[in-house]
């Protein structure tokens, strides 16, 4: 049998170098093959000069070898690091161990490497710790594995703004309430026969009350609530306390700012990287995705079912992608005629939404003045509760529309999640704000200083004497109904739903179907929740410490009613796209309610007869009153923070960190870019060569 003669590599490009082949040889040299890979075609934009693939200069050969002769020895000496061995976990660990105990016996290593060393296990054991102690990570594992990530975002939000309302509860509790009771107990109500150029104000009826009355007052907050820690007007004005009030409310927020810029931020690149197509490929999915750590059935079980979701939710999409594809312009055009008429019918239905609340706070106060409302203490709360309750109507009712409408519009279902959220919190938020301009014209006397209510104080004193308790017990109302309609909802329809479901399987139990777990109207529902918290937070400081309260309960009727009453959702989405767009849209409603809170701080005079500011012109004016009882060394800096001295160059070194910042991330960018484009051409270079090597195999074989 006839030996096949040797193929050995030439040069290509140059004729010293590599050895010659030793016997001749039939088909392409090796130049000429990779001369055609697709890589070497980049050789024609780097310009003249450029030697082709594996042609050294004759000192760069030699100076290479060197090297490699050079660094041999030390390659030899110098252990490769545990993890980059293809070895078990007990062997890398043997490995680590017995290194260690080399370095310790030949006292190698200095003692800056071993401090850095020893720090960054710390950090990471302190990150281990953190992950176990959280709460409830069990439970949102279980829930991601049984009704897929987006359905765990809902509930890993929720964890999180428990967290940002206990610390600020804390605050709350350190910065207001503890400075209160610290410099003596507070004074009582003003007396009923009290009056000044602005009106009197009896926040307690004298008297007894009957309990159906008390009742009301609790749901309400009036009567023995309207005088109580839980509102502003019943703190004392006292200057300490005055500025650790006004503080407080700075800290809570910066603390909200930079914690949902935190999670804002890891979400981002959980996006981004979503998005880019980097990690959602299938190979991805297939042979990456699954944990070798994993012990026991149940986690075994809880990361197929997690994996099965993900691959369900890529494959949804790309059959969305693959049909936007293949349209027609004539069928494109129908599509962007139905959503414009679907977005001309949600508009109608958000400006007549806007309508009713107002109409709703306006009429509030016309049927307050009523003598058979004050005679029945039932009617005057459903009075009391009128904006409450249209409100809540309103986002019951028309979130389940924008759902429907939504997948007429024949995006992705990730796409129409974001459409959805969009639209709900659009609803939800701008009807509070239109509660909050009813409100506002009531006060202010929309806006008129002059006119006869508001010219003596600043305010409608005559309806209003203490009006930031008024605008507290609006969102203490708003709160609590918030949480009596979730009750309501969970136990009069979503339980007998399920009920009906299981014991009727006729057309009435197929009609009553099991529900799916809403994950936009859920989310849009908590941060709502929570916008109304950070709007009355100011008048109604207590507010924070009931939200911990309401969410801790809401988390365990959640978890109920999830595994007894819902099934799997059988069209799923990509939780990395929500899960940067909810802490998107919670700071949208961190900024919508500092508009009103600051305004009231800066703009309208505070209430003369009530709170820890009656006396001064405004809120603020307390804080340069105390800063001129300080040092004059102290003001003279204090002052120079607000000087245009200070801001311009404040903004100047601003400007030049952010454009260094953005062109570090364009060549990060550009370099990102340049790398994939290298992936791509070893890939396709990969493919030549296989196919040239299933040529070359066939024609030896025919030969």
């Amino acid at each position: 049998m006839e030996e096949s003669p040797a193929w050995e590599p030439e040069p290509w490009g140059s004729s010293g170098g590599w050895l010659a082949p030793r016997e001749a040889r039939t088909g392409p040299s090796l130049s000429s093959v990779l001369n055609e890979l697709p890589s070497a075609a980049t050789l024609r934009f780097r310009g003249p000069g450029v030697l082709p693939w594996g042609a050294l200069e004759e000192k760069d050969r030699q100076r290479s070898i060197q090297a490699f002769a050079e660094s041999a020895p030390k390659e030899m000496q110098e252990p490769c690091p545990s993890r980059e061995l293809p070895w078990p976990m007990q062997a890398r660990r043997a490995h680590r161990q017995r290194h260690a105990r080399d370095q310790v016996a030949q006292g190698s290593g200095s003692r800056t490497a071993h401090w850095a060393l020893l720090l960054r296990r710390s950090k990471e054991k302190v990150r281990e710790g953190l992950r176990t102690v959280q709460p409830w990570a069990w439970t949102l594992k279980r829930i991601g594995g049984q009704f897929g990530a987006g359905t765990e975002s809902y509930f890993s939000l929720l964890r999180f703004l428990l967290l940002l309302n206990a610390l600020a509860s804390v605050l709350t509790i350190c910065m207001i309430l503890l400075p209160t009771w610290l410099e003596g107990a507070p004074p009582g109500p003003p007396a009923p026969n009290a009056s000044s150029l602005c009106g009197f104000y009896n926040p307690r009826p004298q008297g007894l009350v009957a309990f159906a009355t008390q009742l009301f007052n609790l749901l309400s907050g009036e009567g023995f609530l309207e005088w109580s820690p839980l509102f502003y007007g019943f703190y004392p004005p006292r200057p300490h306390l005055a500025i650790t009030y006004l503080c407080s409310v700075f800290a809570i927020g910066l603390l909200y700012l930079l914690l949902i810029l935190h999670r804002s931020v890891s979400g981002l690149k959980q996006t981004l990287l979503a998005e880019s197509g980097a990690l959602t490929s299938y190979s991805h999915r297939v042979f990456s995705a699954w944990d070798f750590g994993l012990s026991g059935e149940v986690h075994v079980r809880l990361r197929q079912r997690i994996i099965h979701y993900e691959l369900q939710v890529e494959l949804e999409e790309a059959v969305v992608r693959r049909r936007a594809a293949v349209r027609t312009l004539g069928q494109e055009a129908t599509v962007w005629l139905v959503r414009l008429l679907l977005n001309l019918l949600v508009f109608a239905l958000l400006g007549a939404a806007f309508y009713g609340v107002y109409w709703a706070t306006g009429a509030t106060v016309e049927l307050q003045e009523r003598p058979l409302v004050q005679e029945m203490p039932l009617l005057k709360l459903v009075v009391d509760y009128l904006p409450s309750i249209f409100i809540s109507m309103v986002n019951f009712v028309l979130p389940p529309v924008f759902s429907l409408i939504a997948p007429l519009e024949g995006y992705t279902r990730s796409r129409q999640i974001v459409f959805i959220l969009l639209r709900t919190v659009f609803l939800r938020l701008a009807s509070l704000v239109v509660l909050l301009l009813s409100l506002w014209n009531q006060i202010t006397c929309a806006g008129d200083a002059d006119a006869v209510a508001c010219k003596t104080c600043g305010y409608n004193y005559k309806e209003l004497p203490c009006w930031e308790t008024r605008l507290g017990q609006e969102m203490y109302k708003l709160l609590l109904f918030d949480l009596l309609t979730g009750l309501a909802v969970i136990l009069l329809i979503q339980f007998p739903r399920k009920l009906l479901c299981g014991l009727c399987p006729g057309a009435l139990g197929r009609f009553a179907r099991t529900q799916e777990f809403q994950v936009p109207d859920e989310v849009l529902g908590l941060i709502y929740a929570q916008t109304v918290v950070w709007v009355g937070s100011f008048f109604c400081p207590l507010l924070p410490l009931l939200n911990t309260a309401k969410f801790l309960l809401l988390f365990y009727l959640k978890k109920l009613t999830l595994f007894s009453t819902c099934s799997p959702a059988s069209r799923t989405f990509r939780a990395s796209t929500v899960n940067f767009f909810f802490p998107l849209v919670l700071l949208l409603g961190l900024a919508i309610s500092a508009v009103p809170v600051l305004y009231s701080i800066f703009l309208i005079p505070p209430s003369k007869l009530c709170g820890p500011f009656r006396g001064q012109s405004s809120i603020w004016a307390e804080i340069p009153n105390s800063i001129c009882t300080l040092p004059q060394t102290v003001q003279n800096f204090l002052f120079f923070l607000g000087t245009q001295a200070f801001a311009v160059p404040l903004l100047l070194i601003s400007s030049i960190l952010m454009a260094y910042t953005v062109a570090l991330a364009n060549s990060y960018g550009r370099l990102i870019s340049e790398l994939k484009h290298q992936i791509e051409t070893e890939a396709q270079n990969k493919v030549f060569l296989a196919q040239r090597a299933v040529a070359l195999s066939s024609a030896n074989g025919t030969l």
